[in-house]
């Protein structure tokens, strides 16, 4: 079992930013793929970005160039850095891990990140 624990959520005006964490425990996290989803209302969950634990990252178009995700392999830590934040970007943000010797997928309870003025 993997746990998931995001933080760094919160209140923001538009043009500003926010660096979400996340923790995860449970499981060697060289073996885990870490990701970031979020949710508005209303909208389906969407990818935001995912790294794998080599450092390759796929990233959703819309957000590059804003949004970066790291990680740190020696403190189980997964980041996501948003800049440039726009009122479009409020959702619930979710850390997502996945297992690759099962490819098993493990949610965070999200943290919400809300863009206004």
């Amino acid at each position: 079992q993997v746990q998931l624990v995001e933080s760094g959520g919160g209140l923001v005006q538009p043009g500003g930013s926010l660096r979400l964490s996340c923790v995860a425990s449970g499981s060697i996290f060289s073996i885990l793929t870490m990701g970031w989803y979020r949710q508005a209302p209303g909208k389906q969950r969407e990818l935001v970005a995912t790294i794998a634990s080599s450092g390759s990252k796929n990233d959703a178009d819309s957000m590059k160039g804003r949004f970066t995700i790291s990680r740190d392999n020696a403190k189980n830590m997964v980041y996501l850095q948003m800049n440039n934040l726009k009122p479009e970007d409020s959702a619930v943000y979710y850390c997502n891990a996945v297992r690759i010797t099962d490819w098993r997928s493990y949610w965070g309870q999200g943290t919400q990140v809300t863009v206004s003025s």
